[in-house]
């Protein structure tokens, strides 16, 4: 798969088989995200991979509305660092570069034929607490990951360039 056939066919799974990730396929898709670039190159970011069914759940009961994430054989949290992020005036580059970093994880998802959900509305407390995260660590998105069943589906709209895109101004 070419990276634009990627970007235009990745999609949301809510809805995955029970069949095990290849390491292989992990692996590469992690890759992906670790060479994502980052402000000024920091890489203020850390993915825990979750397979243990046990804490899968625990995790998936803190994120409201996404309980087809236990369907999932894996679980990726993605964390930012924010010590380690760009800080300019009020605003910090982690959010943004786990995001860009996340970006990459889910579309070298895609091209191994695995599914992603980003899940970015979560009860962070607890959930930082199960994986031992410290303060100040973020979990910034969560993520199934697995095989997609032929239950999910594309999105059948996306917003015409015009009402996303302008030129020289905001318009």
């Amino acid at each position: 798969m070419d990276f634009y056939e990627a970007i235009r066919c990745r999609r949301s799974v809510r809805s995955f088989k029970p069949d095990p990730v290849p390491e292989k396929s992990l692996n590469r898709i992690l890759e992906a995200a670790r060479c994502a670039p980052s402000s000024l190159n920091l890489q203020p970011w850390k993915f825990v991979v979750v397979k243990d069914p046990q804490t899968r759940h625990a995790i998936v009961s803190h994120c409201p509305g996404h309980d087809y994430a236990q369907e999932a054989p894996v679980l990726i949290v993605a964390c930012g660092l924010p010590t380690e992020g760009k800080i300019a005036g009020n605003t910090c580059s982690t959010v943004a570069d786990v995001a860009t970093a996340f970006a990459h994880f889910s579309l070298a998802a895609m091209a191994e034929g695995l599914g992603t959900c980003w899940i970015s509305a979560f009860d962070a407390p607890p959930i930082k607490q199960i994986l031992g995260v410290p303060d100040p660590v973020q979990v910034v998105i969560i993520s199934p990951l697995g095989c997609p069943t032929d239950e999910t589906v594309r999105p059948k709209h996306r917003k015409p360039m015009s009402e996303v895109v302008s030129w020289e101004k905001f318009a």
